[in-house]
């Protein structure tokens, strides 16, 4: 048998049924006199099968309609974020206090219910707090590190904790139901340390104070430059809250302060009073003082008079009409000049010697002891710029400025000596306390021996 003819199919067998496609249709065979029973009719699609006379045509269905076109549906709304959690080995982890360890508030509530100034805390070191000028340490476990950040997390933002951790130091402040809280966290060789000093919400009057009364004078100033200064803890701010507080209650002024930070709140009354702080509401004590000078002042408070820049604003704020109150770390009235005419050049410090005697009011050096009854008062070193001491600071003869504060009690001029001397006059504090507190001990000790 050739190769190329089909090989012969057995009796019974079907041929191979095509795939079926588009183009074709297999029908089931019937028997028809043309085709033998044992095949299948391959019908193309036009063609169709006869159908019964007694049957009426049956037509195939029409296509269905394309469908109509997809609409896009807007989004769902976005889920509520989940509180941020703290799990996994590598998530970020809220430290917990070792046992033992008070809460920050229990330790702050502390200090404001038996009248600390400050709380001391670092990580190495028994916690401790300020008791009127002594350091009084506590039965509390030694601080650790966990116990540190978990008081950190307390009173801080996490950013406000990062920024420590990436500069090393930081200042802020905080506040409590019973008192407002000025924070300032530093490293150290032990580790991180913490520092609180807590500032009551009710400012003291100055009679409560007992300042004397040439404060209200100086408050009542209409522009110029008054300086309140003295060494850290010597109660500057308490006492430039209570001429600010004075202002308040007796003129209709608007009063900008700019502080790092914000201590002393003061409510709104007769006057109009804006708080800014450095870091948060401004950048730079420069920049927040030539700005305020746009904002229709008429008494800007600032915290701090840290630098050259500073002092130059704060000068032309105080020629142009305005009231400045600024504060220094120095300890007496005569050395606060000395100290801002060193912020200048040689060449520079004789026209600031007329600046500064053109636009001062007054410089008050304040500083606190301890007193009989366990309390603490002030006393001053107080020099007011009258026309005398004007020309005594453009000629820089302070041999002289310092004779004119022991003669002018009666512009109210006075020396710490002098303040000290009325101190113990009054019984208010020790012969010892007097000697120890006094610039010049031994001009102390002849006074005490009415030897002058």
């Amino acid at each position: 048998m050739s190769d190329s003819m089909p090989p012969n199919r057995s009796a019974g067998s079907r041929p191979p049924v095509p795939p079926a496609s588009e183009a074709t249709q297999i029908i089931s065979a019937r028997p028809q006199p043309a085709v033998s029973a044992d095949e299948t009719q391959i019908v193309m699609p036009q063609q169709r099968r006869p159908q019964p006379t007694a049957q009426p045509q049956q037509r195939r269905p029409a296509s269905p309609p394309p469908p109509p076109p997809l609409q896009r549906m807007p989004p769902p709304p976005p889920l509520p974020t989940p509180p941020r959690q703290y799990l996994g080995a590598n998530a970020e982890r809220i430290p917990q206090r070792g046992p033992g360890q008070p809460s920050l508030k229990e330790l702050v509530t502390r200090a404001h219910k038996e009248g600390f100034s400050d709380v001391h805390l670092g990580v190495g070191e028994v916690p401790r707090y300020r008791d009127r000028g002594e350091m009084v340490i506590t039965e509390y476990p030694v601080t650790d590190q966990d116990t540190f950040y978990a008081w950190l997390h307390e009173v801080l933002k996490p950013q406000e904790i990062q920024r420590f951790k990436d500069s090393l130091d930081f200042d802020g402040a905080t506040q409590y139901e019973f008192a407002r809280v000025r924070i300032n966290i530093f490293d150290s060789l032990n580790g991180p340390s913490l520092v609180l000093r807590l500032i009551p919400l009710k400012i003291l009057t100055m009679e409560q104070l007992r300042l004397p009364p040439i404060f209200k004078n100086i408050s009542d100033a209409e522009k110029g430059l008054v300086l309140v200064t003295g060494p850290t803890g010597s109660g500057k701010s308490t006492t430039m809250a209570a001429m600010v507080d004075y202002i308040n209650k007796t003129h209709p002024k608007n009063i900008i302060t700019i502080e790092d930070p914000i201590e002393f709140v003061h409510q709104s009354r007769k006057s109009l009073i804006k708080h800014r702080e450095v870091g948060m509401h401004t950048l730079k004590f420069d920049n927040a003082l030539k700005a305020a000078l746009r904002e229709d002042p008429d008494i800007i408070l600032v915290g701090e008079m840290r630098d050259k820049e500073t002092v130059n604003t704060a000068l032309k704020a105080a020629q142009t009409g305005h009231l400045v109150m600024g504060t220094l770390h120095t300890n007496s009235a005569i050395k606060t000049i000395e100290r801002i005419l060193n912020l200048y050049s040689a060449d520079e410090q004789n026209a600031m010697k007329v600046a500064i005697a053109e636009s001062l009011v007054s410089v008050i050096a304040q500083g606190l002891c301890r007193t009989t009854d366990g309390k603490r008062a002030a006393y001053h070193d107080i020099l007011v710029n009258t026309e005398t001491m004007k020309d005594y600071i453009v000629s820089g003869q302070y041999d002289k400025m310092l004779e004119l504060m022991q003669n002018g009690e009666f512009d109210g001029m006075v020396t710490m000596n002098q303040s000290l001397f009325n101190l113990y006059q009054e019984g208010r504090i020790t012969e010892e306390i007097a000697l120890e507190k006094s610039p010049t001990p031994n001009e102390m000790a002849m006074m005490l021996r009415g030897r002058i």
